[in-house]
């Protein structure tokens, strides 16, 4: 490992944490420093804003779906070739899922594991020296996580700011600086979380906001200098997931955009070729491939495009005659006989499964899966097991006739039944795979 490392956390989601890494991690590249970055958690939206500031693949850390041996191979990475690398948590420092003691999908957790000085990011909005408190109680809540520095964010005048400074000094915790509170800096969001980098009326413009705010309110010497190296944790073989193929045909476009880099570098490790196309551009899967993978995204903003691209949905048909595909989430949701989007408007999809899916009745499906094979498929053999994650707000309408995939629990081992579908090569699920369970 060659580069030092921080993480940047928040006592709560939508305390400015993306915001602010997006902000130092331009603003440090400015300056020349080689940058690299994570995120924790299963997400696939903040690691692009990351990718854009860096120009450098981001990578995902989760301690409850990734075997130690994995996470460790994925730290190593992320340290390789740059100075300094930080790694933005997901939700809560703490928050978790009960869980074996570094598997419980906490932020803390890597953080211990690694040593990583953590930042902490208090939205004191509605607060001032109540703000020293709570960074108190989360420098004495864990004594394997420390806590290096304070960042305060949506802070409204100079007084506000001089009583939070204050109060948080007078504790012992360094003060890293003050964001004002602006409405220029927010990312906007959608249903999912937020809006994409690619679909950023003015990204470039954006960051560029970003890095001058950090420039201007941030104490970047300081925070360089509380990096630490992360500690040594010896690198494995092995890779999170087998390929499905020897050459992968990848659905990408503004309706399939959620893919994990580590899932996609561990392809390409064990040999596997990646082969972009567009099922919004009418593109079938490339014929000289020997699989394919529909990730999720946004289908049902996309609902009528998909329904109109016959050459995608003939060509889809005819390369599951012979060779496996596979859907997750919003691929899923294609691979089945109808979309109904959120205006009650019903898409014909590709058909190669039966079920039929709806927006119509938004309910929010979240958490953790360990999901079993039932029967043997490109995914691993039968009863073979696989962690990952939900996250959407589609139903099943119809479950159609086909045979079921897997059998889920959720973090906790709460048994939640059968799901996903299968015919003949053909499969698909909401759930995301993150790794194989090992």
């Amino acid at each position: 490992m060659s580069a030092s490392g921080l993480m940047i956390a928040a006592p709560r989601s939508s305390s400015g944490k993306t915001t602010i890494t997006i902000a130092l991690l331009a603003a440090l590249k400015a300056r020349g420093l080689r940058m690299k970055s994570a995120k924790t958690g299963p997400d696939y939206i903040d690691p692009a804003f990351h990718t854009a500031a860096t120009g450098q693949t981001t990578f995902n850390l989760d301690s409850w779906a990734m075997p130690p041996p994995l996470l460790d191979n994925l730290m190593c990475e992320t340290a390789e070739n740059a100075d300094l690398f930080l790694v933005e948590a997901a939700m809560g420092l703490f928050d978790r899922i009960e869980a074996p003691p570094g598997r419980s999908g906490a932020p803390a957790d890597v953080a211990a594991r690694f040593g990583l000085p953590v930042i902490l990011v208090l939205d004191v909005s509605g607060q001032a020296q109540s703000a020293a408190a709570v960074a108190k109680g989360f420098s004495l809540y864990n004594p394997s996580v420390t806590i290096c520095g304070v960042i305060a964010n949506r802070v409204g005048s100079e007084r506000h700011l001089r009583m939070v400074r204050n109060s948080i000094e007078a504790i012992g915790i360094p003060f890293l600086g003050a964001i004002p509170r602006m409405a220029d800096i927010a990312i906007p969001e959608r249903h999912l979380g937020l809006v994409q980098i690619f679909e950023h009326p003015s990204a470039a413009a954006f960051l560029e906001r970003l890095r001058e705010l950090a420039e201007q309110h941030l104490d970047l010497e300081k925070i360089v200098s509380s990096a630490t190296l992360p500690q040594q944790h010896s690198k494995a073989e092995g890779i999170a997931m087998s390929p499905p193929g020897q050459r992968i045909a990848l659905a990408r476009d503004a309706a399939f955009s959620f893919t994990y880099a580590h899932l996609l570098e561990g392809w390409r490790s064990a040999g596997a070729e990646i082969v972009f196309f567009s099922p919004l551009a009418d593109e079938p899967p490339p014929n000289q491939c020997d699989a394919c993978w529909l990730p999720g995204g946004y289908p049902e903003l996309h609902a009528q495009a998909i329904a109109g691209a016959e050459t995608f949905k003939s060509g889809l048909r005819e390369f599951a005659e012979t060779r496996p595909v596979h859907g997750e989430c919003g691929g899923y949701m294609v691979l089945g006989q109808v979309l109904i989007n959120s205006d009650n408007n019903s898409y014909e999809m590709a058909g190669l499964l039966s079920h039929e899916t709806t927006f119509a009745k938004k309910k929010l499906h979240l958490g953790y899966r360990r999901a079993k094979l039932i029967d043997q498929s490109w995914m691993g053999g039968k009863t073979s097991v696989i962690r990952g994650h939900e996250f959407h707000y589609a139903s099943i309408l119809s479950e159609g006739c086909d045979a079921p995939l897997v059998e889920v629990v959720d973090g906790e081992g709460r048994p939640l039944g059968k799901a996903g579908h299968m015919r003949g090569h053909v499969s698909g699920t909401f759930f995301h795979a993150i790794a194989v369970d090992n």
